[in-house]
């Protein structure tokens, strides 16, 4: 019985790996996007935070990296250092600045909201780069071209519709009233917050796009990672030194300026890009971006409790409109693995068996 029900178990568990990575790492980023925001309000310079959390996944994972790919570690090429490079300047230069940015002017749970519309945006990038197989006849690709463009309406309509407040708890601490200024002065940072969450969700995309087709032609995930934080470090700080050269700036006392990096680094920054590239191996570059619903309602839920956040009509309805299209994309995404791997299976069995065929015949 123990020998019938093991190997049912184990493949269980290695189909249920590449979803257990996944969310997890959402639960992850979650707390990144409020303890960012927590930096930001106490006035952390965004260009000393990027620098310092992509130093320190650097500096973590690096070690590991040389302990435990040093059988498996592949040359370094020109082209794959270049990649590199790009790599590090466009999530952890580009990404981290604009949001930290957008998020300034808006609102955590917000930000994680827009985050949403990565998956259709690295869908739309994937289809045009063939790193995605479009067949319209197909249901499967059906059910990911229309769930793309409901994500897509739902961050428009979170860009362009912020609506009446929503008070989820009643807190008798949330101001209910602004003045006529006040009111049309935070209209246009929330529209100028969206704006800058929008370029950051393309360079997002770009990434994981990108970070798909290195870890094929480089396939030591830690390493990859290590190297891809240690870049964003050494670009960040240029631009930190550009536009933020105050001495005062790069101060780390024993409060948020050194656990708010400290965690973003290694859960959001190293560990990130190990488990993404992990996953991306097996299932490409739009699943591994298709549960970022779940990181938007962690995110709402701690931002309201811990941040006193207001949610807004606008956000709440397209942040809803987002999680249907996304959720799309991922059964189509889930029915065309399966008939991937039903085909690759039955091709091995019919390898497996010619052999014996062949000498039962003779």
């Amino acid at each position: 019985m123990m020998k019938i029900c093991g190997p049912s178990f184990g493949n269980m568990l290695t189909q249920a790996k590449p979803y257990l990575l996944t969310m997890g790492l959402q639960f992850g980023l979650a707390g990144t996007f409020i303890i960012t925001k927590a930096c930001l309000d106490h006035g952390m310079s965004r260009f000393v935070l990027n620098v310092y959390r992509n130093a320190i996944a650097a500096f973590v994972f690096a070690p590991f990296a040389l302990i435990f790919e040093r059988n498996v570690r592949p040359k370094m090429t020109i082209s794959v250092f270049i990649q590199i490079l790009a790599l590090g300047f466009l999530e952890p230069v580009i990404d981290q600045s604009l949001t930290c940015l957008g998020m300034q002017y808006t609102s955590a749970s917000f930000a994680s909201a827009m985050m949403n519309s990565v998956p259709s945006l690295t869908f739309v990038l994937a289809v045009i780069l063939r790193l995605e197989r479009v067949e319209l006849k197909d249901f499967r690709t059906q059910a990911k071209v229309i769930g793309t463009c409901v994500t897509l309406a739902g961050a428009l309509l979170m860009t362009i519709y912020k609506g009446p407040q929503v008070n989820l708890f009643n807190d008798p601490n949330t101001p209910h009233q602004q003045d006529e200024s006040q009111s049309h002065n935070g209209h246009k940072q929330w529209i100028l917050g969206t704006l800058f969450l929008c370029l950051g969700c393309m360079a997002w995309s770009s990434f994981y796009i990108l970070q798909s087709i290195t870890v094929k032609r480089y396939p030591a995930e830690l390493s990859l990672s290590s190297l891809i934080c240690f870049a964003g470090a050494l670009q960040s700080a240029v631009v930190a030194l550009v536009a933020d050269h105050h001495s005062r700036a790069w101060a780390i006392g024993l409060d948020y300026r050194l656990y708010g990096p400290l965690y973003a680094g290694i859960v959001s920054s190293g560990m990130a890009y190990y488990v993404q590239g992990l996953v991306m191996k097996t299932r490409g570059p739009v699943f591994v971006t298709s549960f970022n619903p779940l990181c938007m309602i962690i995110v709402a839920a701690l931002g309201t409790f811990f941040l006193r956040e207001q949610l807004y009509l606008g956000s709440v309805v397209g942040a809803i409109t987002i999680a249907v299209g996304l959720y799309l994309v991922l059964w189509g995404k889930f029915k065309e693995y399966a008939v991937l791997t039903l085909s690759s299976t039955t091709k091995e069995t019919k390898t497996q068996q010619l052999p014996t065929t062949s000498a039962t015949h003779n």
